[in-house]
């Protein structure tokens, strides 16, 4: 009886939502529609996604994913990332006459232009955002002579700017909500006429997800993220389960990675995968989890997402048309 009652009071909550958002369903359609469209290979540069199963899932279909745009052979199609890039980096392209697709999420893009425009406007622009993260380095590539970044709320001592009444903060699009209102704090505190800007940069799917995990983690023994390690907003979701309560959090990208020394002493076991995870990984742990004995799932709903972006309009032209026109000298 002992056994049962224990059996039974195992439990996972699964927050929703969860996985893929908006802008990487939309990136990476793109890959998957450029590959059906003009057959392989189509070059990538960086990852599309920061989720290794969706990468290597992409590269099956023909998908080569490179570092640099150097790297691409001349007269061959490319795709930029759901992170962004710098204009340093369409120059290069079109140097190398290659046929360009921009699969940059459309909120991404928005930081962008707010970027020029304050840059325009001869504003000093602190960046919150983690050093060497792609959204980053493409961000700062709008206006480097402007932007500084502050990577947390120690950073705010160290910046240095022009005009202390000219002065705007911006953010990467996948931090926690909470960690980022902690650096526009202490910079208020250095600048009181910080000036922020038009509407929140952090995106509605970050957003959702990290107060989904929260919900979740309130009850939870044990949270279980689905995503990569170099995913931002996966890991944020780690760290924010944690603050918020749960008595532990793994970042996991298959299920074969969790352990069962995890389980021990555990009820309660809350789950969710970053806005780069694709459901069938989240299935795979749940599937693990049910057979250790949780295999009963209740759905705690935070947010309703009915967000969709557009293809980029690249994929409504024939690029293998207009490469062969470029070569033969007829453009």
């Amino acid at each position: 009886m002992d056994r049962m009652t224990t059996e039974a009071s195992r439990r996972v909550l699964l927050a929703a939502p969860r996985g893929y958002c908006a802008g990487v369903d939309r990136a990476v359609i793109t890959v998957e529609k450029a590959l059906e469209q003009y057959g392989a290979p189509v070059y990538v540069r960086k990852q599309i996604v920061h989720n290794k199963y969706v990468v290597q899932t992409l590269e099956k279909k023909g998908a080569v994913f490179v570092d640099e745009t150097e790297e691409v052979p001349e007269n061959a199609i490319v795709i930029f990332s759901a992170h962004g890039v710098a204009p340093a980096v369409h120059d290069e392209a079109a140097q190398r006459s290659l046929a360009s697709i921009d699969a940059t999420c459309p909120l991404v893009t928005k930081v962008h232009k707010e970027a020029v425009r304050f840059a325009d406007s001869d504003y000093d622009i602190l960046l919150i955002g983690h050093e060497g993260h792609e959204e980053v380095v493409g961000t700062m590539g709008e206006a480097p002579e402007r932007m500084h970044l502050v990577d947390g709320p120690e950073d705010a001592a160290k910046v240095k700017v022009r005009d202390e009444s000219k002065v705007v903060w911006l953010s990467q699009t996948t931090l926690s909500v909470d960690e980022t209102m902690e650096t526009v704090e202490a910079l208020k505190n250095r600048f009181p006429n910080l000036l922020s800007p038009p509407s929140d940069d952090i995106c509605y799917a970050t957003q959702n997800r990290q107060v989904a995990v929260k919900e979740i983690a309130a009850d939870a023994d044990l949270v279980i993220v689905v995503g990569s390690r170099n995913s931002s907003n996966s890991i944020r979701l780690v760290e924010v389960a944690l603050q918020a309560g749960a008595g532990a959090s793994y970042l996991v990208d298959f299920a074969e990675e969790c352990e069962d020394a995890w389980l021990e002493g555990v009820r309660t076991v809350g789950v969710t995968s970053g806005a780069s995870v694709p459901e069938i990984l989240v299935e795979g742990v749940l599937e693990w989890l049910a057979a250790r004995g949780f295999g009963d799932v209740e759905v705690l709903r935070s947010a309703e997402e009915s967000i969709q972006f557009s293809l980029p309009k690249e994929l409504r032209r024939d690029l293998r048309a207009e490469l062969a026109d470029r070569a033969s000298g007829k453009r």
